[in-house]
């Protein structure tokens, strides 16, 4: 019998480096030696976590709890070399001789080929918009913010009568398509990232899963175990289970104070640790939709922002906002700063679109932090013949796996703030009925002036499908400088103060650069 493997492809590589603490050690030694220690470790890394040791990459450090370690930091890096690098350059701080290393495991990205071999390419090949994505997403992972993380290795069983090796192709393909749908039940919960390890390490695969309620990937395990690739075929290594605090915590956590050593500062409404932003953009994944040999079919998303702009604008946005408020704009997210938009466009037919994100929406409408998705449509008049899904969560990780699954809805051409130059969005305007049409003219009248502006480039009207009066005004500008030469124009000052007497709430910039 002919033996067919999946095909693979490989990103960014993985190093998980578990420490222990020397608490004796650390005990009797000088005051002055422990702060030269912790300003050692502290700026070693903050290093790791911006990526200062490589071209591209992503880093974290968790606190573990339990027996196992005390430490651990990961790191994702393009080449075994930067993992080499990024490991040595630990032992040469005057933190590291305070720990042991006690465990680590050594891994790489994959996405396999089960579901789709279109997946196995590289995503610059790959033609549909949203599978590309998906597969960057997964090759190239950018650590959530969330603030609790499980790793575990595992295994494919190989026994008498119970060889995942001997099994056909289309077996395990299906097999693997629904431990998949059990984790599509879990986004915006759970996110995650899977290394494949055969060769590096003493496991086939290694897993990590990130979430902001330890129960939920409790619970996703838990019914995971009842599915036949893992009831069946999967043997498990030690797990570990720790909570992602930021470098500038480290000396809090030698004291035993409380890590993040100030939550009520920095913590946003949900709980999470770090506040609103990702540490480069977000992670995003979901356990359960990708197309790794070990792990199932699990979708691991977003390497978009919840802000919708790329992380290296994060500054450039926090700029535009301030500036807008001293012309008393609001530029947040949407209902406010604690929540997430996540904006794609489809060329598809609108009743198709709809009909599969409200299939979505089914699913995302079990979770606390699902706020709203809708589809909006362009008006009739539009040059452009293409929706818009917007769905707004309360954390940026549930945003970004949302968008995940929502790039693979038919027809998805673009990802709002991936057009050329800069994007600004106004949303949530929801007019009074009886002022719609007003409201639609006085669109006409600004669209044509602002057709008439340097810099402009196009301006969409788009209105909820389920609701005409809840719309939303996506606009692309050459650059930021353009954009602001509107907000800053006496007709847009008219237009916010006429817009008070005719929506029914007020309006949100969000910007998309």
């Amino acid at each position: 019998m002919t033996r067919e493997p999946p095909a693979t492809n490989e990103g960014w590589y993985a190093l998980h480096d578990f420490r222990t603490v020397d608490w004796d050690a650390w005990r009797d030694a000088p005051q002055r030696e422990r702060d030269a220690a912790l300003d050692a470790g502290v700026s070693f890394l903050r290093e790791r976590v911006d990526v200062t040791d490589a071209e591209d990459g992503s880093s974290a450090v968790f606190s573990m709890l339990g027996h196992k370690a005390d430490l651990l930091v990961i790191h994702f890096r393009p080449t075994m070399a930067d993992l080499d690098t990024a490991e040595r350059a630990f032992e040469d701080t005057a933190f590291a001789e305070y720990t042991d290393q006690t465990n680590s495991y050594v891994s790489v990205t994959e996405v396999g080929g089960y579901t789709s071999e279109e997946m196995t390419k590289e995503p610059s090949e790959i033609e549909d918009t949203g599978l590309a994505r998906y597969a960057e997403s997964k090759l190239y992972p950018e650590i959530p913010d969330s603030e609790f993380v499980c790793f575990y290795p595992m295994d494919k069983r190989r026994e008498p009568g119970e060889n995942w090796y001997d099994l056909p192709f289309d077996e395990r393909a299906e097999m693997m398509d629904a431990h998949g749908e059990i984790g599509k039940t879990y986004a915006g919960q759970v996110s995650q990232v899977i290394s494949g390890s055969i060769g590096f390490d003493d496991y086939e695969w290694g897993v990590d899963l990130f979430s902001n309620d330890p129960t939920h990937i409790k619970d996703l395990l838990y019914e995971l175990r009842f599915d036949e690739s893992s009831s069946k075929y999967a043997e498990f290594g030690p797990f570990y289970f720790g909570r992602q605090f930021e470098p500038e915590d480290l000396p809090a956590f030698m004291a035993g104070e409380a890590v993040p050593a100030d939550e009520s500062a920095d913590a946003d409404s949900s709980g999470h640790p770090h506040g609103e932003g990702g540490h480069h953009g977000d992670d995003g994944g979901h356990h359960g939709h990708g197309d790794s040999e070990g792990h199932g079919d699990g979708h691991h998303h977003g390497d978009d922002g919840g802000h919708d702009h790329d992380s290296d604008d994060a500054d450039d946005s926090g700029n535009i906002r301030g500036e807008l408020e001293d012309l008393d704009i609001y530029a947040g997210q949407p209902h406010g700063e604690d929540v997430y938009a996540m904006v794609l466009y489809s060329e598809a037919d609108t009743d198709e679109l709809f009909e599969e994100v409200d299939g979505l929406r089914g699913n995302f409408e079990h979770y606390d932090t699902h706020v709203k998705t809708a589809v909006y449509q362009t008006k009739e008049a539009s040059d452009r013949d293409r929706s818009a899904v917007v769905s707004i969560w309360e954390t940026q990780s549930a945003a970004d796996t949302a968008g995940g699954f929502l790039a693979d809805l038919p027809g998805i051409v673009a990802r709002a703030g991936e057009e050329s130059g800069f994007g600004t969005m106004g949303m949530f305007y929801t007019v009074k009925p009886e002022h719609r049409e007003d409201f639609v003219e006085k669109f006409d009248t600004v669209g044509g002036v602002l057709e008439g502006m340097d810099g402009h480039l196009e301006t969409d009207l788009l209105a909820n499908c389920e609701d005409e009066n809840d719309m939303f005004i996506a606009s692309q500008w050459e650059s930021k400088e353009d954009a602001m030469t509107f907000f800053r124009s006496d007709d847009f000052a008219d237009t916010v103060d006429w817009g008070r007497d005719v929506l029914a709430d007020r309006p949100r910039h969000v910007f998309l650069a």
